[in-house]
């Protein structure tokens, strides 16, 4: 059987995505439909306008970071495609996380490749970022946290956690996850956090019992009287210095236009247009009426409900945390486009080696049911779009059916999930939380 070590797994991927950033320059001069992404677009003219000494914000749709203007900027000066081959580096960098997480972990090598080829190999993540998409530089960072923190690393956690919020407001839910791992029985002052091995993950009947610890009143309480660690206020301090400094300059630099585009607009946006969302519907028949702002923020209810069922759920497990948690945020959310994806797709690789889940059985299955659900509403969809027909209410009923196989699929991965959490608890803290039981 032939073997395919990293090296040869990044080399191979590097080629296929030059290839189709070349290619996709041919498809943009000789066809009818673009292979470039609109976004990509509309991020070299805000950075035509950076270059120019204007602000970004006068290209209409631009509702983004300053900073990914910044970086395209040698899109006007170098090549066009200057944006495309940062994307895509970044989206093998993504690859290279990954396996530096799992051999963090204890993963064997042979598991660890098959787990990266999910990510590189998958035409849908190999084309975001040769189209011109700045979702893998999110990915990236997010997986450089994952990685800083069980490292041990939080100052450089934190600093990557204010950047990436700033760039892009979702991975805001994080932040419950990220502060409930940060417990004193795992992290003790001078020395690493010691990591639980792959080798050594939980049986389901242990799953159960640990699961049930999270919840538990006791640990409640505890966790509430030790909720103001200085790892945890640190962390908060430093995220949200950066996060606020950077909101600071660029209010500075570009006013309210800066604010509204791109922080405020994200957290009330209303799209008429169709998407994979539920909302869709109801936002497109009330458009022209203008949804108040409590309309639009009452739509977070049910994320933030599920978001903290999963948080108090999986936290210490907090990369299968983070995963369920943006499958469900996406699931859930407003509006729901296909590049979201990606934002999940990322973070697959990482619980692989934890589910008990085949390929030729429930895996078959959910990835047959989730495809079919997509491919159902992209046919209204190519209706509405490219054939004018008047499908709303069809494509609408489409949405439902996605939202339930989201659903359907987020269930059977937790179900088939082996829970471990990243860190084992300290033996200084091991001995003090039975001495408290005694005491009791």
């Amino acid at each position: 059987m032939v073997t395919v070590n990293l090296k040869w797994l990044l080399i191979l991927s590097a080629f296929l995505r030059v290839f189709l950033i070349i290619y996709g320059e041919w498809q943009d001069t000789h066809m009818e439909v673009r292979y470039t992404d609109v976004d990509y677009l509309v991020f070299s003219d805000a950075a035509a306008l950076v270059a120019a000494g204007k602000s970004p914000y006068q290209r209409s749709t631009y509702r983004y970071s300053p900073l990914i203007a910044f970086l395209l900027v040698p899109n006007s000066f170098i090549h066009p495609s200057w944006g495309k081959f940062i994307f895509s580096s970044s989206d093998l960098l993504v690859g290279f996380l990954i396996n530096a997480i799992l051999k963090l972990r204890g993963v064997p090598e042979k598991l660890c490749t098959y787990s990266v080829m999910v990510w590189l190999l998958n035409p849908f993540t190999f084309t975001i970022g040769t189209r011109g998409n700045c979702e893998p530089i999110i990915c990236a960072i997010i997986l450089w946290i994952i990685l800083c923190l069980m490292k041990g690393r939080l100052v450089q956690a934190a600093f990557w956690y204010g950047l990436v919020v700033h760039i892009r407001i979702y991975p805001i839910i994080y932040a419950l996850p990220i502060i409930l791992v940060l417990d004193p029985l795992f992290f003790q002052y001078g020395t690493k956090p010691a990591l639980v091995n792959w080798s050594s993950r939980k049986s389901k009947s242990q799953q159960t019992s640990s699961c049930k610890k999270l919840i538990d009143p006791c640990c409640i309480c505890n966790f509430l009287t030790s909720l103001f660690t200085w790892r945890r206020i640190m962390f908060g301090l430093i995220s949200g210095a950066l996060f606020f400094l950077l909101t600071g300059l660029f209010f500075f630099l570009y006013g309210w236009d800066f604010l509204h585009e791109a922080l405020l607009y994200h957290l009330t946006r209303a799209d008429p247009r169709h998407n994979f969302s539920i909302y869709f519907y109801h936002i497109y028949l009330h458009y022209e009426h203008e949804l108040s702002n409590l309309e639009k923020l009452v739509s977070f209810l049910p994320q933030i409900k599920v978001q903290l069922v999963l948080v108090f759920r999986f936290a210490q497990d907090f990369p299968f945390c983070f995963f369920v948690q943006t499958v469900a945020f996406v699931a859930f959310n407003k509006v729901m486009t296909a590049q979201y994806f990606v934002w999940f797709f990322c973070l697959l690789p990482l619980i692989l080696p934890w589910t008990n889940m085949k390929l030729g059985g429930k895996g078959l299955v959910c990835i047959l049911v989730w495809m079919a659900a997509q491919g159902h509403w992209l046919l209204w969809g190519y209706l509405l779009e490219f054939k004018g027909k008047n499908v709303f209410l069809q494509l609408w009923v489409a949405g439902l059916l996605f939202l339930a196989a989201n659903t359907f699929v987020l269930i059977n991965i937790i179900q088939q999930h082996t829970y471990s959490p990243i860190f084992q608890v300290h033996q200084s803290s091991r001995a003090t939380s039975k001495k408290h039981v005694k005491q009791r």
